[in-house]
């Protein structure tokens, strides 16, 4: 079955960085287009980054929400089945849960990683 496992997060200060991590498996993991949201507290959940698959690769395939735009790339290793999120320039508002996504004929989701972005 589909398996999204986000190991990581934590506690992390303004201007600081991080990097997560989305191991999957399941499915043919080169062959699907993968997302981050995250979830605030007291917020709907967001989406904060896209990338496609391995038929849509390069720069052009990944995209971003304004709010993370030149702060935070997302990459995949589709040899190791993971999806990851490095977050540069932390700001307090990043602050929340992130979970990784997929869509194959429904949703799959990540368990969420709490990064507290605080001083």
């Amino acid at each position: 079955q589909v398996q999204l496992v986000e190991p990581g997060g934590g506690l992390v200060h303004p201007g600081g960085s991080l990097r997560l991590s989305c191991a999957a498996s399941g499915f043919s993991f080169s062959n699907y287009a993968m997302k981050w949201y995250r979830q605030a507290p007291g917020k709907e959940r967001e989406w904060v980054a896209g990338i496609g698959d391995v038929a849509r690769a390069g720069d052009r395939a990944r995209t971003y929400a304004d709010s993370v735009k030149g702060r935070f790339t997302i990459s995949r290793d589709n040899a190791k089945n993971t999806l990851y999120l490095q977050m540069n320039s932390l700001k307090p508002e990043d602050t929340a849960v992130y979970y990784c996504n997929t869509y194959i004929y429904q949703s799959y989701w990540g368990q969420g990683i709490q990064v507290t972005v605080s001083s």
